[in-house]
């Protein structure tokens, strides 16, 4: 992943035309960035997450987890952590889903404040009912969190359902859909200034979070002693 900096505003990007399969390396590589982005924050920042290609991210590597099993719970444990991480950034968070998001990739995009999505081309997508895995509780709670009703929590989780943008919209899992990925950051950016505008305390912006979303980070602590 890249990192840039526009004055308080961060952007972060899965880049390359590959699917963004969250292996060890990349996990380590967002959390780098995440670490670094706390380190340079001054003032009222936000950060915004986006990845290129077809992809925002496929979920784990699961060709990875087939030639090594043990790999599969190391990335578990990553991914979790970076969770954790993101979910006490001190500052809005933005995901610009510019490609399809499934399951790991699908929680990764929800763990942001804000979520945009492009119209017509991605979805977003909990596989793990059809590719014969039991999935999560953590990914469960998040869902629950991130979701209006129990009918779509079903139909996210137990029906595996392709959401499009319009979808998603409906059933209030992202803000607003745009077309192309241009005018999409375009609008990320637009809503990241107006955020950045509010000057708010970006400690206080975490405890807040921390509030809203100790369903999630319970489950998350069920299994991690986290690293701040």
């Amino acid at each position: 992943c890249t990192l840039e900096k526009q004055g308080n505003l961060f952007i972060l990007t899965l880049i390359g035309d590959d699917e963004h399969r969250l292996n060890p390396s990349l996990i380590d590589s967002i959390r780098a960035a995440l670490e670094r982005i706390t380190a340079e924050a001054t003032g009222s920042s936000v950060l915004i997450t986006t990845g290129q290609g077809k992809f925002f991210s496929n979920g784990y590597d699961l060709d990875l987890a087939s030639s090594d099993p043990s790999s599969l719970k190391l990335m578990d444990s990553k991914l979790k952590s970076l969770i954790f991480y993101l979910f006490n950034l001190p500052m809005p968070t933005i995901a610009v889903v510019t490609g399809h998001a499934s399951a790991a990739g699908f929680v990764l995009a929800m763990s942001h404040d804000y979520v945009l999505m492009q119209k017509d081309r991605e979805f977003l997508y909990m596989s793990e009912i059809d590719i014969g895995l039991k999935i999560l509780n953590w990914f469960v709670t998040l869902v629950k969190n991130k979701v209006k009703s129990p009918v779509a929590w079903r139909d996210v989780v137990m029906r595996g359902t392709k959401l499009t943008a319009d979808m998603a919209i409906e059933q209030g899992i992202v803000d607003s859909a745009h077309h192309g990925a241009a005018e999409m950051m375009k609008e990320a950016i637009k809503l990241g200034e107006v955020l950045m505008a509010r000057k708010w305390n970006g400690k206080v912006y975490a405890h807040n979070r921390r509030l809203v979303f100790s369903d999630v980070l319970a489950a998350l602590n069920n299994e991690i002693v986290a690293r701040l």
